[in-house]
């Protein structure tokens, strides 16, 4: 049987939209007496400060189902196995990584653009308890070491899978756009704090140095913030 695949995504961790209240805290504490005049790229370099205390950034998570299928001919008799292995993939953003280099003020726009290092994966992370399997053969099994190796190809093929999956266009994009919209809210608030009218775009470059994603948080006046509310957005 050839190897298949479920997933289910799993929404965005809620506890990360306290980021920006954190680093926003962060900021104040680290920040010097409000000058007269505000200089933005000073309250971005210290807002900078504490968006890299916060580490790595895990802006979304997704569960992912593969099942796997081996088998092998002994004795002239076959066994086969399936592996139903779940797991769960967490994508983030090393934000220790970003540097003064990656903060770019563009005064006529009044918009600080932030570029973000790559996207990382992890896991997945395998319970064992949610482990499946099926065989058929238990006979060359049991006089020949085939269920060893049927286990072993099971393994790689349906890890491999998860992590095909966890690369898919669907799930990297709602993790770029979790993480963009957490970062954005970590460099705004500090600013505007400060008496800055900014927006914050947040990108992701490809390795050949295109954007591949970005998100724009535009400042907005006290009317236009009542107006959205009353309007329940």
């Amino acid at each position: 049987m050839d190897a298949r695949s479920l997933k289910r995504l799993i929404l965005p961790l809620a506890a990360l939209a306290a980021l920006a209240i954190g680093l926003g805290l962060g900021f104040a504490l680290r920040a010097p007496e409000a000058p007269a005049r505000p200089d933005a790229r000073a309250l971005a370099d210290s807002a900078l400060l504490s968006v890299r205390d916060q580490g790595r950034l895990v802006s979304f998570a997704a569960r992912y189902v593969s099942i796997a299928t081996a088998t092998q001919t002994r004795l002239g008799l076959t066994a086969e196995k399936t592996l139903i292995l779940p797991g769960t993939v967490r994508y983030g953003v090393d934000l220790s990584r970003l540097k003064r280099g990656d903060l770019a003020w563009d005064e006529a726009t009044r918009t600080l653009t932030v570029t973000l290092p790559p996207l990382e994966l992890s896991g997945p992370t395998i319970d064992p308890e949610d482990v499946r399997e099926r065989s058929q053969g238990g006979l060359v099994m049991a006089l020949t070491d085939s269920e060893k190796s049927l286990d072993e190809s099971n393994r790689r093929t349906a890890e491999a899978d998860l992590l095909r999956q966890a690369r898919e266009s669907e799930p990297m994009r709602r993790a770029r756009d979790s993480a963009m919209r957490l970062v954005a809210r970590g460099f705004a608030v500090p600013l505007r704090a400060g008496g800055i009218d900014a927006s914050v775009a947040v990108r992701f470059l490809d390795p050949a140095g295109r954007e591949e994603a970005a998100y724009l948080e535009r400042s907005r006046s006290v009317e236009d913030a009542l107006r959205d509310r009353r309007a329940g957005r």
